[in-house]
Order: C-alpha cells, then structure tokens, then sequence
C-alpha cells in the first residue's frame, strides 16, 4: 500500500515521462508535492524502489524508470507501459534504441530526418543540414513535424541526456517554462537547454550544475522545436 503523497509522486514523474521523455527535476517534483526540502523527495524514491513501482538507472544522473502504477501494475519484464513494443521501447523513459530492420516494420516506424548536431554543453554551430534518417514508432512521437538531432556536450545529463544521444524534436516556435527546447541564439548558435521565462527575458537553463544559466532578451532567442524523446545506442 502506497501512502498519498508516494502516490503523487508517482504519477507526477510517470506523466512527466510521458510529456517531455525526461524525468522531472528533483526541484520540480519538491514544488509539485508542495514539499519543504528535497530530502523528502529522496524518501519518497527510495520507498518507491523499495516496493518496486520505480526503478533508478546506473551511471545515469537522476535518471529513472516507472515500472508499475498503483491502478494497474505493468510487470518489470515487459519494462514499458504497453502501448509500445517491448522489443523497442526500453522502458518508460521516452529513450529508444536504434530499431532493426525487422523492429521497424513490426512498428512501422516513421522515418525521421536527423539534421546533424546540437549543442549541450560548449556553442556549436547552428542546425546542419540533413545527413541521415532513423526510424521511430508513430505511437511514440504524437502529432506535428519532427526531427532528429545528435547530442554533443554533458550539461543536459541530469535531465537525462548524455552526450552521443540523439534527441526527437517536435517542430514548433513556442515553449513553456520548463520545456526542453532546441533553442537558435542571435540566429547563429543551436543549443538544447530547458526554457524559463523571467519577465521579459528568457533563462536558458543547463541541468549540470558546472553550467551557468544564460539570460537573453526575447529578440535574441527563437525556439526551433520542443525535445519529445530521445535514442541511446546501447
């Protein structure tokens, strides 16, 4: 039996997998469960785990996998929520291997442009043109024009993302706080950070504390794409 607030938490972290293909903040889950400190979120895991509902992935920063719900639990072996091929999907985290030949006709996988390299970490170059295409379940990218961008740099990892990911972007020019976003700076430099709105500004946020947040006017930045999940070779 889980208490309420293990329950809020659960749900909380499962929808935001859901929505962004990353798990939420340890930050972000202290404000949703209107909780003092972030130890308490850490009890809260570590519970989770305990009963099996949750599972944290080795040699990966604040990464974390839903294996179960209370209302319908989804057994470990199948590591997904069963909308989606287990042979594919690895788990509930939005992140997917590269699918074979036989994985992409079981799925019949959308083809999806992969437009070269993207920053998290050091500036990059901007966008690049188009080099290859991979293949992704259409279950697993919702509505809208996507496409594909090779991660170089490590200041997304507590967010999940490592540097040689490749992340699914959904093409739009608007963002909420929070999103994590393709972001082009003064038309000329691409980077993926997570977006906060501050005033009329926009904080460009890395989730590795040896980045510092950037602050620009809003006739600086403009949003290329919102990340919706990510590829990890294995």
């Amino acid at each position: 039996m889980l208490t309420k607030k293990q329950i809020e938490l659960l749900r909380f972290i499962n929808e935001r997998l859901k929505e962004d293909g990353v798990p939420p903040s340890f930050d972000e889950m202290k404000d949703a469960l209107d909780l003092r400190s972030k130890s308490g979120i850490h009890r809260l895991i570590m519970a989770l785990e305990e009963r099996g509902f949750i599972r944290r992935l080795p040699n990966r920063a604040r990464a974390l996998e839903v294996i179960k719900l209370p209302e319908a639990s989804t057994p470990s072996s199948s590591r997904g929520t069963g909308r989606f091929s287990p042979s594919v999907i690895e788990g509930n985290l939005g992140r997917v291997r590269p699918p074979s030949p036989a994985d992409d006709h079981a799925s019949h996988g959308v083809m999806i442009p992969v437009m070269g390299r993207i920053a998290a970490g050091t500036p990059i170059s901007a966008i690049q043109s188009r080099s290859h295409t991979i293949a992704m379940p259409p279950e697993f990218l919702g509505t809208g024009d996507h496409y594909a961008l090779e991660v170089r740099g490590d200041s997304m990892i507590e967010a999940g993302i490592l540097d040689s990911d490749t992340v699914i972007i959904r093409k739009q020019d608007t963002a909420e706080t929070g999103d994590i976003v393709v972001a082009l700076i003064d038309d000329e430099e691409a980077t993926l950070k997570r977006l906060r709105r501050r005033g009329a500004s926009i904080a460009l946020e890395a989730a590795n504390p040896a980045y510092e947040t950037r602050i620009f006017g809003p006739d600086r930045v403009r949003i290329q794409g919102r990340l919706v999940s990510l590829v990890r070779k294995y």
